[in-house]
């Protein structure tokens, strides 16, 4: 995997030590010659980074879309009981450079998690994709890495806030800001126009996958007797209307609380959720 950037390869001058990342691949715990094991197996984890590492390595392979592995807020949730401690260990990785968090667009209170070092190569991607052969400009990108990114590690940003970090580099225009939201970095809030979400770019067609991919676990489910299955029999369904695979959406749909799950005899068992 590739080296991360120089800019984060520390994130406290020296002093302290950064988490292991993704892209620490001699210490990775996890390899992808072992993220094929059943669901049920893995279903349930004691710490939060070990839960983001193993999740990050079964991160389904897209076809046609190019994205880096992210986590949903909600699969963490489903994944480590202590729903307090996630909370608690997501705000120290943030501060130590190590992942960011970003609200998605689905219409829903949907959250993803990116380790830091794949959201720099999602970002170099989609800054050559947007740019082409036309260089006018392409410095935003570097004041966006070097002074937006690692100060402002909320989901949003008001536009002063934003004008007054990139102006550490150079002299802001509107057409830096264009430039940033046509490369997918930035989204306007509809409800506030002077502030913005930071995004990742090119994941619309996933999200799209994802809304899509819920309904039709959640249809699948309504369809039997009980409203409920197995899990390592829904865990081998093949969905029609999202590139995303079951088991990433069994995990989300635990976490938000739509469905959940009972030990049997036989196995255990995924049902809808009673309100």
């Amino acid at each position: 995997m590739d080296e991360p950037s120089p800019s984060y390869s520390s994130s406290s001058g020296g002093k302290k030590k950064r988490p292991c990342s993704p892209s620490d691949s001699d210490q990775h715990p996890v390899h992808r010659t072992q993220i094929y094991t059943s669901l049920e197996d893995t279903l349930t984890f004691s710490d939060t980074m070990i839960a983001l590492q193993l999740m990050r390595t079964q991160f389904p392979k897209l076809e046609k879309v190019v994205t880096e592995p992210f986590i949903l807020q909600s699969q963490l949730y489903s994944s480590v009981k202590d729903r307090t401690q996630v909370d608690r260990d997501l705000e120290s990785l943030k501060k130590d450079k190590v992942l960011r968090v970003f609200k998605l667009n689905t219409g829903q209170d949907d959250h993803a998690i990116m380790f830091m070092d794949d959201y720099l190569k999602q970002m170099a991607l989609a800054v050559k994709r947007s740019m082409g052969k036309d260089q006018d400009g392409t410095e935003v990108f570097e004041w966006f890495e070097r002074h937006v990114i690692p100060s402002k590690l909320d989901v949003s940003i008001d536009q002063c806030e934003l004008c007054s970090l990139l102006s550490l580099g150079g002299d802001v225009t509107d057409k830096d800001i264009t430039l940033l939201m046509n490369a997918g970095l930035l989204t306007r809030q509809l409800i506030d126009p002077n502030m913005y979400w930071f995004s990742i770019p090119s994941i619309g067609p996933v999200l799209k996958g994802l809304t899509q991919g819920r309904k039709e676990i959640l249809s699948l489910l309504n369809r039997k007797k009980y409203k409920e299955m197995l899990l390592s029999s829904l865990e081998k369904t093949r969905l029609r209307f999202s590139p995303l695979d079951v088991r990433f959406h069994i995990r989300d749909l635990i976490g938000s609380g739509q469905i959940k799950t009972a030990q049997t005899p036989t196995g255990l068992l995924v049902r809808i959720s009673k309100d």
